[in-house]
């Protein structure tokens, strides 16, 4: 394989070059005959400094140091060194795919997702194009943080998710981006329902239910709608809605009947004098409806 290399131009070459000569020849009288001679060697001396080396050797470095020394971030620095020399290869394709992976590996996440990017946007059209945008969406879920901090980055990491799925829906990448969304959208549930029992303790039931609402409308396939649809019945009874404190129950001990929460839920219910019973026209019945539960 014929393997192109940067070209770069020689600014002592044509014209720059009689000029610099010239500047020489008419400094010579002020800087004595040993400055000439130091002033011309920093301009016409050779740079054998930097020596090209082989695509497939650069790459091979990369594979070695990644596989049989664990080091990533010298392997990383290998396959980066492969699309600087020969930046137009195919072995600079294969490289850096490589380098976002040993990026990814070694948790430099920024290095990865900028390199995966990059890889998408120069071969959009490869076969691996779609395991570069995975890369993209895992080192952002990678970071998603515990629920007591801002969900910024669950966020990112869901729409980088979706952007799997919505270009390459028939890849094995789109099957594992739909089980990390779900991982992802039960942490957002988790937050809101952190915020939720916070607002129980200090008796702001309306700001409780609006929490809890967004897990019961926004969130019903995570685990913590069960504990959602309780803490409504809970707040509602709390402030004398009763009808909705109702429906809660209805809704949770209908798709729930095993759950632990609906045998709280339900004695809450009773206690106040009355029976769970389900309202179709509540928001939390017609939330359920929508995706086929209830």
């Amino acid at each position: 394989m014929l393997l192109e290399q940067r070209k770069t131009l020689d600014p002592r070459s044509g014209h720059s070059r009689v000029r610099v000569a010239l500047a020489l020849v008419l400094l010579t009288p002020m800087l004595g005959g040993c400055g000439a001679g130091a002033l011309y060697d920093k301009f016409f001396a050779k740079d054998e400094t930097f020596v090209d080396e082989p695509a497939d050797k650069l790459y091979n470095e990369g594979l070695y140091l990644m596989n049989k020394k664990n080091d990533n971030k010298g392997a990383a620095k290998k396959f980066e060194e492969v699309d600087r020399q020969h930046p137009y290869s195919d072995w600079a394709r294969k490289s850096l795919l490589m380098s976002a992976y040993a990026s990814y590996q070694n948790g430099d996440y920024d290095e990865c997702i900028s390199s995966a990017n990059r890889y998408v946007a120069l071969h959009p059209g490869s076969p691996d194009a779609a395991y570069a945008q995975y890369l993209v969406a895992a080192s952002n879920f990678d970071q998603i943080p515990d629920i007591s901090r801002d969900q910024g980055r669950t966020e990112k990491a869901i729409s980088s998710l979706e952007e799997v799925i919505r270009k390459y829906p028939t890849s094995e990448y789109a099957t594992s981006a739909k089980k990390k969304i779900e991982a992802a959208r039960d942490q957002l549930a988790g937050k809101e329902m952190s915020v939720g029992r916070y607002y129980m303790e200090k008796r702001d039931y309306t700001a409780a239910i609006n929490r809890y609402k967004v897990v019961v409308t926004q969130y019903q396939t995570t685990r913590h709608v069960e504990e959602a649809l309780a803490r409504l019945t809970e707040a509602y009874m709390a402030i004398g809605i009763v009808g909705e404190a109702q429906t809660a129950a209805a809704v949770l001990g209908h798709n729930f009947p095993d759950s632990r929460w609906y045998k709280d839920a339900y004695n809450l219910v009773k206690s106040g004098g009355a029976e769970p019973s389900e309202n179709k026209d509540s928001y939390i019945s017609k939330a359920f409806k929508r995706i086929g539960l209830g």
